[in-house]
């Protein structure tokens, strides 16, 4: 079954939505001000103590401090770090070394074959191959299928276009934001419809 992360949450209300849902993953960004889904590392431990035990948060990290995205590893706020900045294999050993046993994700955006090829090299335990930040659009998804490792498969995608996303890629897990919103706020409705649509395999 593919797997299914609901990314960027900022309000209680997003919380409740997604335990109703019960998506594999609930995604928070932290401190990344460009977004409007932004939240301070005391925001997140706020919103995770009101997460169903049986959803795994996962925090969202551009160019942070090692430091800081370990401390939220470490005391339990996140279950994983997923990084969307120009962290390499140095960085990811050193968080490694900071906060050993937990999951660092990095994702990539994937313009051409060669981003693949990073892809593909990446030390990370997962790797999201995504358009942009945030974007709502997705990238030429011919390219996935130069992947040789399990990905989530990230931009553009609504519950009306998981179904072919999974029919022609095989993705391990899908990750949306901008898809399950409405004017920019979290829509119980399409997120619901997102984790059926990645289930009904």
């Amino acid at each position: 079954m593919t797997k299914i992360k609901i990314c960027g949450l900022f309000r209680e209300c997003d919380v409740e939505a997604v335990n109703e849902a019960r998506p594999d993953w609930c995604g928070f960004i932290v401190n990344f001000p460009r977004s409007h889904r932004n939240l301070s590392p005391d925001a997140v431990r706020a919103l995770r103590a009101k997460l169903d035990s049986g959803i795994a948060p996962v925090g969202v990290f551009v160019d942070q401090p090692a430091e800081d995205v370990a401390a939220l590893l470490n005391d339990g706020t996140i279950s994983a770090a997923q990084l969307h900045g120009h962290e390499d294999a140095d960085y990811i050993a050193h968080l490694r070394k900071l906060a050993p046993g937990r999951a660092v994700w990095k994702a990539f955006k994937i313009r051409e074959p060669a981003d693949l090829d990073a892809a593909n090299a990446c030390p990370a335990d997962l790797v999201v191959l995504d358009n942009g930040y945030g974007t709502g659009a997705s990238f030429d998804w011919s390219l996935a299928e130069g992947v040789t490792r399990p990905y989530l498969l990230a931009g553009g995608l609504t519950p009306e276009n998981i179904p072919d996303a999974i029919s022609r890629l095989h993705p391990w897990g899908l990750d949306i934001s901008s898809g399950v919103e409405t004017d920019k706020l979290k829509d119980r409705e399409k997120i619901k419809a997102a984790v059926r649509a990645a289930r009904k395999e």
